[in-house]
């Protein structure tokens, strides 16, 4: 199995670039972001390589980082997606984009890619969230906090004031970071209009 080529940009295709490595001109499937992080022909390059074995052909899949790649696996365990959603996932959203969302259940964002709809991002959003928090910058209260309200767990002060913000015209995820960082301020224990007040304050800054 081949996990890394370092070798000479050969040419550009379409989704894809051949990498001369000592004399043999490897065929790359990469995502749109990763083939714009490349240099032009001619230059060095080094590609993280997923190697994908069937009956009648194998292919290569590169990446810019590692990252990436583990990316692509997970999104290919989900029912559903192949490579070349995968791909397009991964050309669409910046892996923190992609991560951040999935943490936060955040279907629309992942339903921007072309080829996925609603039910195959709610699919990629519920089978990913339990490992997308180890990969995003949100803050964990936050994505804590936003699946409880999903799955209807949340402490009633905390639920009515997401909901309070978002009547106001605040989007959810926003909403709920507020409201996460006035339970913080406010404790556990307060009360729908002491959070309300806070998160209000929260979203001034």
């Amino acid at each position: 199995m081949i996990g890394k080529l370092r070798g000479i940009i050969d040419s550009y295709g379409e989704g894809a670039v051949v990498l001369d490595v000592h004399g043999v001109g490897y065929l790359v499937h990469c995502s749109a972001r990763t083939l714009q992080a490349l240099p032009a022909a001619g230059e060095a390059a080094t590609l993280a390589i997923e190697t994908w074995v069937r009956e009648d052909q194998i292919r290569l899949y590169g990446f810019a980082t590692d990252l990436e790649r583990e990316w692509f696996r997970l999104l290919t365990q989900v029912q559903g997606v192949g490579a070349k959603v995968a791909l397009a996932v991964l050309s669409s959203l910046k892996i923190a984009e992609l991560a951040n969302a999935i943490a936060l259940g955040d279907k629309a964002q992942v339903a921007r890619t072309p080829g996925v709809g609603p039910k195959l991002a709610q699919r990629l959003v519920t089978e990913l969230k339990d490992k997308a928090p180890a990969y995003t910058s949100v803050d964990p209260a936050v994505v804590r906090l936003q699946g409880e309200i999903s799955e209807r767990r949340a402490p009633q002060p905390v639920a009515d004031a997401v909901s309070a913000l978002v009547h106001l015209g605040y989007g959810e995820i926003q909403a709920s970071s507020a409201i996460a960082a006035a339970v913080r301020a406010a404790g556990e224990g307060a009360a729908t209009e002491t959070l309300i007040r806070q998160g209000l304050k929260e979203l001034a800054r």
